[in-house]
């Protein structure tokens, strides 16, 4: 349908919340949102549940794969097999995202992307979220410590034009030699600097967000702790009041009572919920494979031979479901963390991350405990939940 009314449930749009409300959707744009007693009723339409929630589509700027597929496959196949499979999980839009490896493997990945083309009734690729190679050998994670390469702005130019200048996100170590430089350079080039996979002291991460960056790759997780002497990377990222931080909120990467405590001191407001999953996320546990890393997933958790967490299993789903069970976040802040700031942060919120006339129709329909009835990509309806017989 070109152009039709989804209506029944809370449509919760930029500015207010409708309840019951509509959305009227044309040629995959949002035409307008509103009470139900304004629906035209002289076009199709898509009824939900009166109790069921009408929101923006998730916008995962941070996941590696999914499906048994993965960014650094190279291939288009592997980037559509992604692409299909996340309206499952209530994403609409997500940055493919790279990982430190020897040059050629990122470059054959970045201009795989390049030829990219997307397809109707799938999630969105917005662009790429360049994590690494540009990173602290003292905090690798599951990243090839053989492959870190120093900060590098000629570099970055190179892959961005190689991408088709499409690289949003990159994660670095800002200080690391002519890590502020590359910082900087960003920040120029209208590219989201964030910092992650660092050894970055307070004082250094004041001094890059002066520089110009804006973000932290999965607090907690591949940086400098906190210390009562040195507050740190993760310290440093919960006092700066203008850096967003993205958190895996799985239940594995960061104990519940730390994802209470970085929502209470940033707020819905400077957080984002991002998965990082990989390729083993919808497929059963087993022997994986992460950037010519062998994986181990069992029961959800994937883990390296040397027991270095490996990326996760994480749906957006399930981080909703775990954010709603580790906070006092609400419905509003939900929106905010899925949709709103990472479309921000990347430059997206111009069409997506909102229910507003002239943005793109992505929108998930979920029922009262955040599980996905529907998901509709620029229009499309990509997924829908098989009923129970």
């Amino acid at each position: 349908m070109k152009e039709y009314v989804i209506k029944g449930g809370s449509v919760y749009a930029e500015n207010e919340v409708f309840s019951p409300g509509f959305v009227h959707i044309t040629d995959g744009k949002i035409a307008a949102a509103g009470p139900l007693s304004a629906c035209p009723s002289d076009m199709p339409s898509v009824s939900t549940s009166a109790e069921s929630m009408i929101l923006p589509g998730a916008v995962d700027i941070h996941i590696h794969g999914a499906a048994g597929a993965d960014t650094m496959d190279a291939t288009q196949a592997s980037l559509h097999k992604m692409a299909a499979y996340l309206p499952s999980e209530g994403t609409t839009t997500f940055l493919a995202t790279t990982m430190t490896q020897a040059k050629e493997a990122i470059e054959q990945a970045l201009d795989c992307f390049s030829h990219y083309e997307q397809k109707p009734g799938e999630a969105e690729i917005a662009g790429i979220h360049l994590e690494g190679p540009f990173i602290s050998p003292k905090h690798p994670g599951a990243q090839p410590r053989e492959a870190i390469q120093q900060p590098d702005v000629e570099q970055f130019q190179k892959w961005n034009t190689l991408s088709g200048e499409k690289i949003r996100l990159v994660t670095l170590a800002p200080e690391e030699k002519y890590g502020m430089d590359l910082v900087a350079y960003l920040t120029k080039s209208g590219v989201t600097a964030s910092a992650g996979h660092t050894d970055a002291a307070f004082d250094e991460l004041c001094r890059a967000a002066e520089a110009g960056l804006t973000h932290i790759t999965h607090l907690y997780n591949g940086m400098r702790g906190m210390h009562h002497r040195e507050p740190g990377t993760a310290g440093g990222a919960l006092l700066h009041s203008g850096l967003y931080v993205e958190m895996i909120v799985d239940g594995i990467h960061i104990h519940p009572q730390m994802v209470r405590l970085a929502f209470e001191q940033k707020t819905a407001d400077r957080t984002i919920l991002i998965t990082d999953s990989m390729r083993a996320k919808g497929v059963p546990d087993g022997e994986y494979d992460l950037g010519g890393q062998a994986v181990t997933v069992q029961n959800g958790r994937a883990v390296l031979g040397d027991g270095t967490l490996a990326g996760s299993t994480l749906s957006m789903q399930a981080a909703i479901q775990n954010m709603r069970k580790f906070t006092d976040c609400t419905i509003r802040d939900i929106v905010k963390m899925t949709a709103e700031n990472p479309a921000k942060q990347v430059r997206l919120f111009e069409r997506k991350g909102s229910i507003a006339p002239g943005k793109d129709a992505d929108l998930v329909v979920y029922d009262g405990q955040f599980c996905v009835q529907k998901t509709i990509c620029r229009g499309v309806v990509a997924f829908e939940k098989e009923r129970e017989k």
